[in-house]
């Protein structure tokens, strides 16, 4: 590939399909002594229903017929090829909107805000509001395919984006993202600050400050975020592999798909089954699982800035790791808050409504 941008819509070979029921049909085991199952990682008993759900009940023709409901490109850009979705909105005034998911997810994340922003005149919503929409699968992960290379942490793939905006004539946006997202979507507006209008993110990253005082007058919901922080540094084990010895892991996940669903689903477990099994298709049909996981091991080598100056509007949900509010207010030019009262880790899809809401808010008043 070069510079020029071509149609690629998704279609996984029947072989590969074939290939991946007859793995799971021939899994080896893992044995699990007594107690096993509780507090020393995915049980048994977890991965053999996701197996055989997997092999005997899980239809991915449909799921990649639902992403081909809307147009999918793929360019090069930095010596890797970038997969991406561009789907534009009927309203001539629509705002664009590049969306970066994370760890172990994939591009369907979002799949039930597409619609919605992208056509709200269509779902009930003010088309005053709308968006030119950009998916693309983070370079190392899903239909962009592995990278052939070292170094695609934050800021090379937010690089990449900016490029990938540009190509597409686009030079004025604003960012969403998830997970690793919330890296990206800011780091856009860093590197590209007559561009991006606004990066809106589920999780604001912060360095926590070395100031006593700040510390020591956290209201009680701070505290307990700090606390949450601290907790997942610390007991995060998949990071911990991920940072240091992502080869490594590699060889199995890539192997293995029993593998690969026993260690992706200790970061979804509370997702429905089709959603696990979506992102582990993902993986395991593009190859990807091993090259998705070094994204840790290159943002711990890039050590780039938390802080940035694009106004940054954050969702925050329940069920996911809280961010803390004073922290943030300090290291980024906060301009939207909102706690939300339902919805996970993967808000975009089991809570789009409310993600909906708020990206349009935070985006109308940026134009």
């Amino acid at each position: 590939m070069n510079d020029q941008i071509q149609p690629a819509p998704i279609h996984v070979p029947d072989a590969e399909l074939d290939d991946l029921k007859d793995r799971l049909a021939r899994t080896c085991w893992a044995p699990e002594p007594a107690g096993g199952d509780v507090d020393y990682g995915t049980s048994n008993a977890r991965v053999r229903e996701l197996v055989t759900y997997w092999k005997d009940r899980y239809d991915w023709r449909a799921w990649e017929a639902r992403l081909n409901a809307y147009p999918h490109y793929e360019t090069e850009i930095d010596g890797t090829r970038v997969h991406f979705g561009w789907i534009k909105s009927p309203e001539p005034d629509a705002i664009p909107l590049i969306l970066c998911h994370g760890w172990p997810g994939s591009v369907f994340e979002y799949v039930n805000v597409i619609g919605p922003l992208s056509d709200p005149a269509a779902h009930g919503l003010d088309p005053n509001v709308a968006f030119d929409l950009v998916l693309p699968s983070l370079p190392g992960f899903g239909f962009s395919g592995p990278t052939p290379d070292t170094g695609w942490g934050v800021g090379r793939i937010a690089a990449a984006f900016v490029e990938l905006m540009r190509r597409l004539g686009y030079s004025r946006y604003g960012t969403v993202g998830n997970d690793w997202g919330c890296g990206i979507a800011p780091e856009l507006g860093r590197l590209a600050p007559d561009a991006v209008i606004g990066a809106h993110v589920t999780e604001a990253w912060f360095d926590a400050p070395d100031d006593p005082e700040l510390i020591a007058g956290l209201s009680e919901r701070d505290r307990g975020a700090m606390e949450a922080w601290q907790q997942f540094s610390t007991t995060a084990a998949y990071a911990m592999v991920h940072s240091e010895q992502p080869q490594s892991l590699a060889h199995a996940i890539t192997d293995s798909p029993a593998g690969l669903v026993g260690w992706n689903v200790q970061c979804m477990d509370d997702q429905e089954v089709e959603a696990i099994l979506t992102h582990a298709s993902v993986h395991w049909l593009t190859n990807t699982a091993g090259s998705a996981i070094r994204i840790y091991a290159e943002a711990d080598r890039e050590q780039l800035p938390v802080a940035a100056d694009v106004p940054l509007g954050v969702i925050q949900f329940p069920h996911d790791l809280p961010s803390v509010r004073a922290f943030v207010e300090r290291q980024h030019n906060l301009v939207s808050w909102t706690e939300a009262d339902r919805g996970s880790h993967y808000g975009a899809y089991d809570a789009p409504d409310l993600l909906i809401d708020d990206v349009r808010q935070f985006f109308a008043g940026l134009r």
